[in-house]
């Protein structure tokens, strides 16, 4: 499979430059230059498979012959290693549980898969690979556990200071050995924005070998696709094939992965675009009008992203015309105190605790059932994270509830190692300068 910059339809890179190279220069995104349509034998048929044979199915349609199939299968086996249940609350509403891999969130599915496609790319005696990665909570945790130890590999991961929840802090600073991590004085955005301009800087281009770890990588793309497929699958087995997304999105890689299923053949009838107060997408879905703006600290504060990356993406699928997309997404959003009051609701209704980002995917979906009045579709709200991450956010009464896992408790042994940065681009370039 070849892949190409949104900036440029003509270009065209292997998937093995595509991942080691993050973001053209160009500063589009990479895609498939054909996204394939699985067939429907295989669409229908989905409850008889497996998660790790879903996933190698969907990643071999999508890759060809670039990783052979027994390599491909190995890393698979070995990255997606963990569940990803729905559970049932309603009739017509299904929570897609995301947190069960080792940083405890989504975006295990993508850092595991891209770590080890990375290292298996890599060729003995080859130049090590830095690896950036901006962070608005959950993205870095994932990173520096999915990447720990991999040889011939350095991290380096961005996080907005005082902007992150206590343990997604830990989770990016008390690891050591190849992982290191930047307190930066400003927002995700002003993160992402450092991690962007050092991919286009020729003089640290001309010193390291430079990559991505965001989902702006296409490799942090793919694999959330398998999760989608499975979640189908698991509906199909209880008699459901008419199903809707709801999905809390930030930089908009996971219903950006969401869509790429959809294209690929999953009968998805619609995706919910759930937002906090950062709506640039629910806003632009109103009007027409794409308005990037700066992002604002909320409580769901993985998803505190003004301007999306991945929405270039998504404008690439849909090839700008925006009365399609519109059909196809629906776009959502939600205050602090909205977001309290869907915890608190989710809880009561059924005794369930859900992490500030997941409730704003359930509240969306249950205001589209209302809208939309459709009795004859099951929603599915993607929960993003564990509850345990988001302490302070819980409502007391909710948080005595929460089991907390033993990875978590272990966390808490350990010191912050942390280095801390202005938001401009020359201390963070001298930074990586003078620490090779």
């Amino acid at each position: 499979m070849k892949f190409y910059s949104t900036n440029n339809t003509s270009s065209r890179v292997s998937f093995k430059d595509a991942v080691f190279n993050s973001m053209p220069q160009d500063k589009g995104l990479y895609m498939p230059v054909s996204i394939p349509r699985l067939d429907d034998k295989f669409i229908n048929n989905l409850d008889g498979y497996t998660l790790p044979e879903i996933a190698f199915h969907v990643a071999q349609n999508l890759l060809g012959d670039d990783i052979p199939a027994d390599d491909l299968k190995v890393i698979i086996d070995d990255a997606i290693n963990f569940y990803a249940p729905i559970i049932k609350l309603e009739s017509n509403v299904y929570v897609l549980e995301l947190f069960h891999g080792p940083s405890l969130a989504f975006k295990d599915f993508g850092a595991r898969f891209m770590s080890r496609v990375m290292s298996y790319f890599l060729e003995e005696g080859e130049k090590q690979l830095d690896v950036l990665v901006a962070t608005s909570g959950d993205t870095g945790g994932a990173v520096a556990l999915g990447f720990l130890g991999v040889p011939n590999t350095r991290v380096t991961i961005l996080y907005p200071k005082g902007k992150v929840s206590d343990i997604q802090e830990l989770q990016l600073t008390t690891n050591g050995q190849n992982i290191r991590a930047l307190e930066i004085e400003g927002t995700f955005d002003d993160c992402q924005a450092l991690v962007k301009q050092a991919f286009t800087d020729p003089e640290l281009n001309a010193k390291y070998r430079l990559t991505s770890a965001n989902s702006i990588n296409i490799a942090r793309l793919i694999p959330q696709t398998f999760y989608y497929f499975n979640a189908y699958a698991q509906a199909l087995k209880l008699g459901k094939n008419k199903i809707v997304f709801s999905v809390p999105s930030g930089n908009f890689g996971n219903i950006g992965a969401g869509l790429l299923a959809w294209k690929m053949g999953l009968p998805v009838q619609h995706f919910i675009a759930a937002t906090n107060a950062n709506d640039t997408v629910p806003q632009f879905l109103k009007t027409g009008v794409y308005q990037p703006k700066p992002s604002v600290a909320t409580l769901s504060n993985a998803m505190d992203v003004g301007n999306p990356s991945n929405w270039v993406r998504i404008a690439d699928m849909f090839k700008d015309d925006a009365a399609h997309l519109g059909q196809v997404i629906s776009g959502y959003r939600f205050n602090d105190d909205e977001t309290l009051a869907a915890i608190k609701s989710i809880y009561d209704h059924y005794k369930y605790v859900a992490c500030p980002h997941t409730a704003i995917a359930w509240q969306a979906l249950k205001d589209y059932q209302q809208d939309q009045h459709t009795d004859n579709t099951t929603g599915i709200f993607l929960s993003t994270a564990h509850p345990c991450k988001f302490p302070d956010v819980l409502p007391a009464e909710i948080a005595g509830h929460v089991e907390v896992p033993e990875q978590v408790a272990s966390l808490k042994a350990k010191e912050k190692q942390a280095v801390s940065l202005g938001k401009d681009f020359e201390g963070f370039k001298n930074y990586l300068l003078k620490n090779a």
